[in-house]
């Protein structure tokens, strides 16, 4: 019994993939717009953050969306399989969930936040427009 509900949930998983990855492109949404100098800026601050993600996870889409909608170049990494970047997120996040943004402090140690709400908020608090408007 177990082992046809596993063949069951991966049917549906490889059915229903397609559709969330072709409504995720669809509906992508608009970004905010920055001043180049501004937009220079989060650009250099992204660049040292990464996200360990699976393209059809439900989470990760939510969180790519809102990086889109943010107007963030941070590094997608595909955890799914096993390799390179899921033996980093296993060896420094502690456990092989999506999504995980991978925040490196200035004083050398690493930040591994899961779930795709705190790394929204994480997300709007450090880069929504309120932190452009501050800046300016």
């Amino acid at each position: 019994m177990r082992i046809l509900i596993r063949y069951f949930f991966r049917t549906l998983r490889a059915v229903l993939t397609p559709f969330l990855l072709l409504g995720d492109k669809l509906t992508t949404p608009k970004s905010i717009e920055r001043d180049p100098a501004h937009q220079a800026r989060v650009d250099a601050e992204t660049s040292e953050l990464a996200l360990y993600q699976f393209p059809a996870c439900p989470f990760c889409v939510k969180v790519r969306r809102a990086m889109k909608r943010l107007a963030l170049n941070i590094e997608l990494r595909n955890a799914q399989h096993a390799g390179e970047h899921r033996d980093a997120l296993i060896e420094g996040g502690g456990k092989a969930q999506v999504p995980c943004l991978r925040i490196p402090r200035p004083d050398g140690s690493v930040e591994w936040m899961y779930e795709s709400g705190d790394i929204i908020r994480y997300l709007e608090d450090r880069f929504g427009e309120d932190t452009r408007q501050a800046a300016s």
